[in-house]
């Protein structure tokens, strides 16, 4: 028998978050309605999340709840009447799934948990609804999380959910991937999970620098890809760049959540087990000699973490890989990130060089992925070079451009850093 002190709130949302792809899977296989099997499993984890602290977590936790999901799920069609007369049919054909009073757990022979997180990123939606979409279905987050790691009202990031479901629905999106359509769907949730970890590093906005819950949901989605796509190089170097860029985390505030700077970081205090399992993927994958553009991050992320203070890390080898970076994915971002690299391994007067250059071919500076950005490296680029008044107009700028309140404390402390200097 369960044992409810064997089921404290952790331990339930730790579980609930790793069966909620398996269950979702289930569900979309028997009854191929994602939109429906998406609300179904939400109101069995809701019924879950009510009884497990009290009751103890089932020794089936995922036959519990996929029993549980079914029977919402007829309700649903239900709701629905005649029109999906057929799909109730078979749902009551198979009455062990159904049944709660049935003693022996369910048995699913098929992991979908791939397929699911697939099908959150589907080409037919948005950005933005693909990242709400797989937080939901596959991460196990409610709504009103998700609204609250975006800055956005609950109302808001619902209808949008919603939207995605019935888009979903619309386009005819099926559940199994064809083998042709695999490696550009892949390519879309990588890059879903990116976009997760980070905005969970650096927060679009609040009062804190980073959102550890979003930084550790795409952490563990992208373990979870690893695991089922395991000679998938640039898979293994994205979870290795999570894993190697979250090993600075602690370093990155002090006790008042003030931003440190990587050069000023205490490098004792990052994650070493992290650090360790990331550059094993990494170095794993690079012998395999397909190399991309996460597997270039990730070793860039590497390199930092072999320095043992900022004065020895290899600026000139960053240099280099960023430069790779660049030629495979040419971004704004990319370029940016190269300027950094080439201030630190050649100076700041050939980082300025490059930047101006880079703005005038590229307008870095009117580009809004990186203008906030552009003003602060623009600000550092002066300062180091002795043009404080310029400095502090473009670091006044930059706070000015940022909605995280860490960052923008840090930007407006260098001005008055400035004003001590001077004096």
């Amino acid at each position: 028998m369960p044992d409810p002190a064997q089921a404290p709130p952790r331990r339930v949302e730790h579980v609930l978050r790793e069966q909620t792809p398996h269950v979702l899977g289930a569900l979309v296989r028997r009854f191929g309605r994602f939109e429906l099997a998406e609300d179904a499993v939400q109101e069995a984890l809701l019924v879950a999340v009510q009884r497990w602290p009290g009751e103890g977590i089932p020794d089936e936790p995922r036959s519990w709840l996929i029993r549980v999901g079914y029977r919402k799920m007829i309700d649903l069609i239900r709701s629905e009447r005649a029109s999906h007369r057929r799909e109730e049919d078979a749902a009551y054909a198979d009455p062990v799934l159904v049944d709660p009073t049935q003693p022996a757990p369910v048995v699913i022979g098929h992991d979908d948990s791939l397929q699911v997180l697939l099908l959150c990123c589907h080409p037919s939606l948005s950005e933005v609804s693909q990242v709400a979409l797989t937080l939901r279905a596959v991460g196990g987050l409610s709504t009103e999380e998700i609204a609250h790691a975006y800055g956005a009202a609950e109302t808001t990031m619902g209808t949008r959910i919603s939207r995605a479901k019935q888009t979903l629905k619309k386009s005819g999106a099926r559940f199994h991937i064809r083998d042709d359509d695999l490696a550009g769907r892949v390519a879309v949730a990588m890059r879903v999970l990116y976009l997760i970890f980070n905005e969970g590093y650096t927060a679009t906005a609040g009062d804190r620098l980073t959102r550890i819950d979003l930084t550790a949901e795409a952490i563990r989605l992208t373990r979870m890809l690893h695991t089922l796509l395991p000679d998938e190089a640039e898979v293994a170097g994205l979870l290795a760049l999570m894993l190697l860029t979250d090993a600075r985390r602690d370093a990155r505030t002090d006790p008042h959540d003030r931003l440190i700077v990587l050069p000023e970081q205490d490098r004792s205090r990052w994650d070493q087990g992290m650090i360790a399992e990331g550059r094993r993927l990494i170095d794993d994958a690079w012998r395999q000699e397909r190399v991309g553009p996460y597997q270039l991050q990730a070793a860039i992320a590497s390199t930092h973490a072999q320095a043992a203070s900022a004065q020895t890390t290899d600026w000139p080898q960053i240099a280099a890989l960023y430069l790779w970076l660049e030629r495979l994915q040419p971004t704004a971002p990319v370029r940016l990130a190269r300027v950094v690299a080439v201030t630190e391994a050649f100076g700041p007067r050939r980082g300025l060089a490059l930047l101006d250059q880079l703005d005038r071919e590229h307008d870095l500076t009117d580009d809004p992925l990186v203008t906030q950005r552009t003003h602060a490296v623009r600000a550092h680029l002066h300062d180091r070079l002795g043009d404080h008044d310029r400095a502090a107009a473009e670091y006044r700028t930059a706070a000015e451009l940022t909605a995280n309140d860490a960052e923008r404390r840090y930007l407006l402390e260098q001005i008055g850093r400035q004003g001590e200097t001077a004096t």
